[in-house]
């Protein structure tokens, strides 16, 4: 047993879904890891049909379905705490991260003994203009505000253990900001660069001003939760 955990959060992604799971085997992390735990976030397109095929077919895939959309943050939480093992992966739904960077982000993952959040780093991105430089100017901003140092807090190709993300307080946005949570409780964090694809099937479910607005809003319950924190 390998004692990974792979989370997909996934809302309405129905073309996506059969793809990525091709992937998954095809890159050999279905037989890495343990299982893999899907997050329908109450979808309306079909979605949580072709997630119930996945799961019946195949051993390691676990359906979660909430009964009302709730967001990404949520849907991770649901599937991290439902996880059985030790650590955890994850990566998002809509294909833009190829599972083929699992393998060596797990290998990286191991050659440190203590705990660690591994996040990775998206080279050449295949966004458009105006989603790269909000990204850009979001994280120049959390950056400044938070001094992180975090180059990419968007990509979501992450692993880290169980135990230290249960320790966080939790709130809906925390998945934006988790290296710096885990440094400011004292969890080593380290990044590798991942590749990064073009999505080819939907649509982003966030846009781009409302995400830059949220996260700008968010920026005050973290540093809220970096003073508890630093004072335990």
């Amino acid at each position: 047993m390998s004692n990974f955990s792979l989370i997909i959060p996934v809302f309405n992604e129905i073309d996506n879904l059969e793809n990525l799971f091709r992937d998954i085997v095809k890159s050999g992390t279905y037989e890495i890891v343990d299982e893999i735990i899907f997050i329908d976030d109450c979808s309306t397109d079909g979605s949580n049909s072709v997630l119930k095929t996945l799961s019946k077919n195949n051993d390691k895939v676990h359906l979660i379905t909430h009964s009302k959309n709730i967001g990404q943050s949520n849907s991770i939480n649901s599937g991290i705490k439902s996880a059985k093992t030790e650590n955890i992966i994850t990566i998002d739904s809509d294909g833009q991260n190829p599972p083929s960077e699992i393998i060596k982000m797990i290998n990286k993952y191991k050659e440190y003994k203590n705990s660690i959040l591994l996040s990775g780093i998206r080279t050449k991105r295949k966004d458009n203009f105006v989603k790269i430089f909000s990204s850009i100017l979001a994280n120049k901003i959390r950056n400044l505000i938070l001094g992180d140092n975090c180059p990419d807090t968007g990509c979501s190709l992450k692993i880290f253990k169980k135990k230290d993300f249960i320790d966080l307080p939790f709130f809906d946005g925390i998945h934006r900001f988790l290296p710096a949570l885990f440094l400011f409780n004292n969890v080593n964090v380290q990044y590798i660069n991942v590749a990064h694809k073009e999505r080819l099937h939907g649509i982003s479910k966030y846009g781009t001003i409302d995400r830059l607005i949220k996260t700008i809003g968010d920026l005050f319950t973290v540093l809220k939760i970096k003073k508890t924190l630093q004072k335990k």
